[in-house]
């Protein structure tokens, strides 16, 4: 037997123990506890509970919509989204792909995309079934699961027609990266910056705005003049989502990781704590955030050619993107004077986030 192999047959041995004796444990936490990668975990199944799937991602997604009914499934490290609905309207431009339905909207990001599998599970009410996908580094970027009104009877089929021909339970990631550092505040060029920011028509230009100016996301923020954004109490989330809650204002949650962004877009209802964690428990969309976790809030406007549209941005303490929180509104609209009201009623802080 090859070291590769004993290593599996020991990491699988590791994690069939773990389990046992931490039957509550997610298999994410699991991972990060056993000093592997989720993906590393899942694989240690194939050619018993988990097909390896083959690429490309995106001749299976085309064909989730005959699954009827799933739960799409995104999150980074602080926060979880789950959205019930039809995986249809898929299309890509390029390595950029759209879901859009009323329950599943997702925006998709398939660089980062290298490994599938079809799993297999027993959950705390039976037997799961799900497609899961991963990055390089073996870090999950979406999950679907099928769900009470699923047609089971074409899980199987698609699992067959996307199995790769390597079904052993080896598997290498590669190490993530170390996190991005920012360059010096007095590199960027602030009033330029500005300018630019004012300068924008469409939201979506934003993220290559930070690109020209070669400057953090959090960094902008932080440095802009506080009419475009300015610092609010890290509580400020639970305070919208409560707020929204109890005003029914519908709104949009983003949570997103390199591969994916998943948007929720409506009311929330049910508003619950649980230990360090936030949630939100509606019928078709659940959202579990770690509360403790929000080291920053933000209050942020970006020009469109109709209206200024404001947001609340969440990072943690290597300011990654928690969730962004907008109202739901219709391209062109102006923002509901309720959301801002919300924005506005928030306590700024002083901005001494680095």
């Amino acid at each position: 037997m090859t070291t590769q192999a004993l290593e599996v047959d020991n990491l699988k041995v590791r994690w069939a123990s773990f389990r046992e004796a931490n039957p509550t444990v997610r298999i994410r936490d699991a991972a990060e506890q056993l000093g592997v990668s989720e993906a590393e975990l899942v694989a240690t199944e194939c050619g018993e509970s988990c097909v390896r799937l083959q690429a490309p991602w995106e001749n299976i997604l085309h064909r989730l919509e005959s699954l009827g009914p799933i739960m799409a499934l995104t999150r980074n490290a602080n926060a979880v989204s789950e959205k019930h609905g039809l995986y249809r309207n898929v299309s890509f431009h390029g390595n950029i792909g759209l879901v859009l339905d009323l329950g599943i909207d997702l925006r998709l990001f398939m660089d980062h995309w290298k490994l599938g599998f079809a799993v297999e599970a027993q959950g705390r009410r039976g037997p799961l079934k799900s497609f899961q996908f991963f990055d390089a580094h073996g870090t999950a970027l979406h999950k679907v699961y099928l769900t009470d009104g699923s047609d089971t009877a074409v899980y199987d089929p698609l699992c067959a027609e996307f199995a790769d021909t390597d079904q052993t339970p080896d598997l290498a990631v590669q190490p993530s990266p170390p996190p991005a550092t920012d360059r010096s505040d007095a590199d960027i060029d602030v009033p330029a910056l500005e300018q630019g920011w004012n300068d924008m028509a469409d939201t979506h230009d934003f993220h290559r705005l930070l690109a020209r100016f070669k400057v953090g996301r959090v960094q902008a923020l932080r440095l802009v003049d506080d009419t475009l954004a300015h610092s609010v109490a890290p509580s400020s989330l639970t305070v919208v989502l409560e707020e929204a809650a109890r005003q029914q204002l519908a709104i949009m949650v983003f949570i997103g990781n390199p591969g994916v962004i998943q948007i929720h877009s409506g009311p929330v209802s049910n508003i619950k704590r649980s230990g360090p964690w936030l949630n939100v428990l509606d019928d078709s969309f659940n959202l579990h955030l770690r509360e403790d976790h929000v080291h920053s809030a933000w209050v942020v406007r970006k020009p469109t050619e109709a209206d200024r549209v404001s947001s609340l941005e969440v990072y943690d303490a290597q300011a990654e993107t928690i969730a962004l929180l907008f109202a739901k509104r219709k391209e062109g609209q102006q923002t509901s004077e309720a959301w801002q009201s919300l924005l506005s009623s928030l306590s700024p802080t002083e901005q001494s986030v680095s």
